[in-house]
């Protein structure tokens, strides 16, 4: 273990350097007395609305627009050289009486609109433009010009533009009252399922977050991850690895994750020997994992499950095959690179597994708790909520990290400023999402993408890739999901269940039931659909089965759950590719973040760690390919077993190092057999063979660096 003047001095090095990375807050005694007051008042509040209140959804989304931006407003100045500003502060206390007057303008007059038609006010007028306006300038704060500049071309869509344009994008037009009536008063817009889903979800395990953080769990989990990885091989790129995954499963945020645990694991992994880009690029690869562990996955779990109405418990138990492969696949990396770096040893700090368990077992009792009350049919808020008791009520089986009323306040004052930033982006994506929906944008854009890749689902996949890159260069990942998933995910689902239908049909087992849609299409060919036929001819029939009737084909054929469990798979698919600019350069924070902790060039640490996070573009792969999401237990094992090595052995090849070095031509034979064990719908045969042609290699590699090193 580090001493602690070396610990302390990796703090140090991490607040001068990520220092562009934070936000920057303003910090006066009184600012922090009234910010830490009122973030417990709105933790209460949210806790009571989640578990006892029964107020209109509409009020609770203006609340907690209101009492999050609140938060934004007080912290953050329009710029941070107006920090000290008094001017400045005093805009922005005006700010915080316009958003609380909003929170009573909805309440008090929402009413007088309905009982007037639905024709606006001056009032009305007023304050729905105010609260747009406000939302446009939280959001522009706290993430930057981007977000509130597509918010802004999407509202002047739906009203001016949209009419001006030809093609299959031309839209109408609304009036501007319908717009802001939308926008504002109604649960399509700002104060939609997505700002719902803010309030509750997403509100209530972030607050969960905070206290596993402020019990120690977060010193536990790097603790653990030391004495379970110290005695490997590359140990500290295993701890950066396992100690991410684990921090990341709670805390929902790839740049935090970073940054809490790269100050430890970074400075560990180059005593070690590793290389300082490649340390870098570990950690922010471990680090945008923790985004796709359960039962967090950076609140995509919660937004995946209101898209596509399969439960909660249901998204996290497919999620976690996916995520294991992904941190495995890091994990091959670490080994590759630790046996060609020479990284044979490792600090040790002289704590054995035995006794960070015994200090540190209590932590495990909340995500019992949690993954209990879920499977027993709870709402996740309430589980989480009743969570949020069990951490405080296990903290005090430790002498170190027993939360008392104080505690407990600084817990949820941390969590409500941990939300802040994402309550107030939340809200103002629910205006795209609304202007999405309203003008059929996105089944039109759905259409284009099938139409650009000519149909093929692997051109598709690509291509919302490439979106997913382009919009997270400027949107965070949750909001790159949400409008990604909105816009493309009925495309990837249309290719993947159709794909499943033509082989159904091909192979002679369509249900009979869904025979009989065809005798609306060819009626000549229902004595040939129980004997098979060509995928040619079954995908040409498919082809004439007219809209209306496809989706109820695809039940009939499928069933409701298969069907489900798709439309799961599209949104997986497009929640990881959307994870991509985490690491992908040019703008890629977490892995930026990275390398200021291990003083390397960020651009360089940026294409690192993009190459060592290639399972976000290879397992997306196998969720479109195979029953990755939702596969009988048989089925999963094998892909499990499969992917790993297969995983393994693609890892090895582009490195060009197993064991020991690869020449070229036991690097092409290594690619071969890792296309033989990840390539679908091969016979068993042919992944066994890849499995022992690889397992083969990995010997003779071993042996041949067992001997250069018995030299």
């Amino acid at each position: 273990m580090s001493s602690p003047n070396t610990s302390a001095d990796s703090h140090i090095d991490q607040d001068v350097n990520l220092e562009e990375f934070e936000t920057q807050h303003r910090n006066t005694p009184l600012i922090n007395r009234v910010v830490f007051g009122f973030s417990i008042f709105l933790a209460i509040a949210h806790i009571y609305i989640n578990t006892l209140g029964t107020l209109p959804e509409l009020w609770v989304s203006a609340f907690h627009f209101a009492g999050f931006g609140t938060l934004c407003a007080l912290l953050i100045p329009a710029h941070p050289s107006l920090r000290n500003s008094k001017i400045a502060f005093a805009i922005d206390s005006l700010i915080v009486l316009l958003l609380i007057a909003t929170v009573f303008y909805i309440a008090l007059f929402e009413d007088a609109l309905y009982e007037r038609g639905v024709v606006f006010s001056t009032g009305d007028w007023i304050f729905s433009s105010i609260a747009i306006i406000l939302s446009l300038e939280l959001i522009r704060r706290t993430t930057g010009w981007f977000i509130p500049s597509l918010i802004l071309v999407a509202l002047s869509y739906v009203v001016l533009w949209g009419q001006w344009i030809s093609g299959a994008f031309s839209f109408p037009g609304l009036s501007l009252e319908t717009l802001l009536y939308r926008s504002f008063f109604s649960t399509d817009g700002m104060f939609g399922s997505i700002s719902r889903i803010s309030w509750s979800f997403v509100f209530m395990f972030i607050l969960f977050g905070a206290f596993l953080v402020k019990s120690g769990a977060g010193e536990f989990i790097i603790t653990l991850s030391r004495s379970l990885a110290s005695k490997m091989i590359g140990g500290p790129g295993f701890v950066a690895v396992l100690g991410s995954g684990l921090m990341g499963s709670v805390s929902g945020s790839s740049v935090a994750n970073t940054v809490s645990t790269g100050v430890i694991t970074i400075p560990l992994m180059r005593r070690a020997g590793f290389p300082a880009r490649f340390a870098a690029g570990i950690e922010a690869a471990a680090s945008t994992g923790g985004q796709l562990m359960p039962p967090v996955m950076g609140a995509g779990a919660f937004i995946m499950a209101s898209y596509t109405q399969v439960s909660y418990v249901t998204i996290i138990g497919v999620a976690a095959i996916p995520a294991l492969l992904y941190f495995l696949s890091v994990a091959f990396f670490v080994r590759v690179e630790a046996k060609r770096s020479n990284v044979t040893s490792t600090d040790d700090d002289g704590v054995s597994i035995k006794d960070v368990l015994k200090e540190g077992w209590h932590h495990a009792i909340p995500l019992a708790v949690l993954v209990t009350l879920l499977i027993q049919g709870f709402t996740p808020t309430y589980a989480a909520g009743i969570s949020i008791l069990s951490v405080i009520a296990a903290s005090w089986l430790s002498k170190q990290h027993r939360m008392g009323p104080l505690a407990i306040l600084d817990a949820m004052a941390q969590g409500a400023k941990n939300m802040s930033t994402t309550a107030v982006l939340l809200v103002g994506i629910g205006l795209v999402v609304n202007v999405i929906s309203t003008t059929g944008v996105g089944n039109t854009f759905s259409l284009l993408i099938t139409d650009w890749a000519g149909g093929s689902l692997l051109w598709t996949i690509i291509l919302v890739a490439i979106a997913s890159l382009v919009l997270g260069m400027g949107l965070p990942v949750t909001a790159s999901y949400i409008v990604l998933g909105t816009l493309s995910a009925p495309a990837i689902f249309n290719l993947i269940a159709e794909s499943q239908l033509v082989d159904q049909i091909a192979s002679g087992q369509l249900p009979e039931a869904a025979s009989a849609i065809f005798m609306l299409v060819d009626p000549s060919v229902l004595g040939t659909l129980t004997q098979g036929m060509p995928i040619e001819q079954a995908q040409a029939l498919v082809s004439q089965v007219p809209a209306d009737f496809k989706s109820m084909l695809m039940d009939q054929a499928l069933g409701a759950e298969s069907v489900a469990m798709i439309l799961v798979t599209a949104h997986m698919i497009i929640f990881w590719l959307s994870q991509d600019s985490n690491v992908t350069p040019p703008v890629c924070l977490t892995a930026f973040a990275a390398a200021a902790i291990a003083k390397n060039p960020p651009m360089r640490t940026g294409v690192t760690a993009w190459k060592l996070a290639k399972g976000l573009y290879i397992i997306p792969l196998m969720m479109a390919y195979t029953p990755l999401i939702g596969g009988e237990p048989l089925e999963l094992l094998k892909l499990t077993i499969f992917g790993i090595f297969g995983l393994y052995a693609l890892v090895a090849a582009m490195e060009g190092y197993l064991e020991d070095k690869l020449n070229i031509l036991t690097r092409i034979v290594t690619l071969a057999a890792s296309g033989a064990m990840l390539w679908p719908h091969l016979p068993i045969a042919v992944n066994a063979i890849g499995l022992v042609v690889f397992l083969i290699i990995f010997v003779i590699t071993n042996r041949s660096y067992n001997a250069k090193s018995a030299n």
